[in-house]
């Protein structure tokens, strides 16, 4: 079993900073990426920020270029998001990924997500 627990979400105010962890345990195997989505109520799923494990490279949506970043502790599995200059647009659900390889099968595992609001 393989489970991701996300935390560090939370109401700030336009302009504030949150940090969300993401810590991964369990039966884990090799590690390709991790990556963090979020989901603004009535709209789709969408890619925020992806660590790329294998090359140690990021991504990110247009949307949060320079105001996101995302880490990897590779000692902990643990993956952050650091969040500034928050917008009222970036209030949404935030939820961890992780695509892993354990017992020769390559999967993508979730966590539950956490809540981020940023309101005034």
């Amino acid at each position: 079993q393989v489970q991701l627990v996300e935390s560090g979400g939370g109401l700030v105010q336009p302009g504030g900073s949150l940090r969300l962890s993401c810590a991964a345990s369990g039966s884990i195997g090799t590690i390709y990426n991790m990556a963090w989505y979020r989901q603004a109520p009535g709209k789709e799923r969408e890619l925020v920020a992806r660590h790329i494990s294998i090359v140690g490279t990021t991504i990110y949506a247009d949307s949060v270029k320079g105001r996101f970043t995302i880490s990897r502790d590779n000692t902990q599995n643990t993956v952050y998001l650091q969040m500034n200059s928050l917008k009222p647009e970036d209030t949404a659900v935030y939820y961890c990924s992780a695509l892993l390889k354990r017992s020769g099968s390559v999967n993508t595992y979730w966590g539950q997500g956490t809540q981020v609001t940023v309101s005034a």
